[in-house]
């Protein structure tokens, strides 16, 4: 808990053929022997991820990634996990193999690349070969538009110039993104409700919960944490009431019934609903979730693989809630991790987790993915809410989500 958390580290893809120099040139970029380096072709299999500080950025998680060109059965398989990182990743490095420079493989990632607006850095390494580097210049330029860096991971050249081009191709945040700070005045109070329940993580807090004292201590508010038992004690004690007061979802029900209606009311993971995903998009998923019936097929989808408990939130108590919503059986399926799949249409909603573990590109790719294919998805926490009746009070700390939420209901 130390360390910048891995969803909050901007993502560094470096792509290329099998060999082109990949892994020796995240060697080269961090000054350390972090990736396996080997003349036989195919050596890094499934994508690698190394978080590790590249100044001047500070902290990235870089990605290392198979070949391009990977063949065979277990190759394509490779090639398809290669492919799922340009989901998540803010910038791509593609290394070019002088023997090679531009061709199909190299077009169809650009593409790829493009279609993901994801800016990307040229590489041509092996400078200490002898080719015609005005010519390979004038090629990629010609080919993808993009002024190539030349590097050799042999020789140490040219690293510094590459390190430049990307801290100039990372992009910078467009619109400032607070968790809750955009809420919060100097000298604000805001009380944190944070269960030890069996799920909770010894000796510490939950990264959502860690990251939202942060972000309140960042804009000059001050922060009370306490558990739900000791909410209704520690509201007494203020001599003012608090401007929020947030709590992990599950709690919802008891909270709800401890804070006073004048105070704002709303959850971690309501939070991080919008700090990292699209409310918007969110919204539209509550309203299916109003309409579900018996039968309907859901996808449950986590992006950490924590330890189950006996009352686990994604395989134990949203599906039961969900069932007693709807009245009946409905067909549940779980995905973890990094796992996503491909086939969304088969479902009538997605239920997302928080995506503390997620990076916010990550994030907006899976919703913006979703979307496009029709496919309504909501967050946990305002699952949750909506489940227990209090999702009109959790959104009204967010104005124009809650008037837009107003508006939705309109249509039941």
């Amino acid at each position: 808990m130390q360390e910048t958390p891995k969803g909050n580290r901007p993502h560094i893809g470096v792509f290329g053929r099998r060999n082109a120099g990949k892994s020796s040139l995240i060697n080269s970029l961090t000054n350390q022997e972090l990736a396996l380096v080997s003349e036989v072709p195919g050596t890094t299999t499934d994508p690698v991820y190394k978080a590790m500080e590249l100044q001047p950025l500070g902290p990235v998680m870089m990605i290392d990634t198979a070949g391009i060109d990977d063949s065979g059965e277990l190759g394509k398989l490779r090639v398809k996990k290669t492919m799922e990182v340009i989901r998540k990743i803010d910038l791509a490095v593609m290394v070019i193999d002088p023997e090679h420079g531009i061709e199909d493989y190299e077009k169809d990632l650009l593409a790829k690349f493009s279609d993901a607006n994801t800016p990307v850095v040229a590489v041509v390494n092996k400078t200490d070969l002898n080719f015609n580097q005005a010519e390979i210049f004038s090629s990629v330029e010609t080919e993808t538009e993009i002024k190539p860096v030349f590097v050799s991971t042999v020789a140490k050249e040219g690293i510094e110039a590459l390190r430049e081009e990307i801290v100039n191709k990372m992009p910078a945040d467009t619109e400032e993104s607070f968790i809750v700070g955009d809420l919060v005045n100097p000298g604000d109070t805001i009380v944190l409700v944070t269960p030890i329940d069996l799920a909770a993580p010894k000796g510490r807090l939950i990264l959502p919960q860690v990251q939202t004292i942060r972000d309140i201590l960042d804009h000059d508010g001050i922060t009370m944490v306490c558990k739900e038992r000791e909410l209704k004690l520690t509201l007494d004690k203020l001599k003012e009431p608090p401007k929020l007061v947030v709590t992990d979802s599950q709690a919802f029900m008891k909270v709800d019934a401890d804070v006073p209606d004048d105070i704002l009311l709303t959850g971690f993971s309501i939070l991080f609903a919008r700090y990292k995903g699209d409310l918007e998009i969110f919204l539209r998923g509550a309203k299916k979730m109003e309409n579900l019936q018996p039968g309907d097929k859901v996808l449950i989808a986590e992006a950490c693989t924590h330890r189950r408990q006996a009352d686990d939130i994604g395989t134990v108590k949203l599906p039961r809630w969900l069932r007693s919503r709807v009245g009946g059986e409905l067909e549940f399926d779980h995905v973890s991790g990094r796992e996503y799949p491909d086939n969304l249409t088969d479902y009538d909603l997605i239920l997302h987790c928080g995506s503390c573990m997620l990076n916010k590109k990550e994030v907006l790719s899976r919703l913006k993915e979703a979307d496009e294919l029709g496919v309504p998805v909501i967050n946990y926490g305002m699952a949750i809410a909506q489940l227990h009746g209090i999702l009109d009070r959790a959104l009204k700390p967010f104005t124009s989500a809650y008037r837009m939420w107003l508006a939705e209901k309109e249509e039941f």
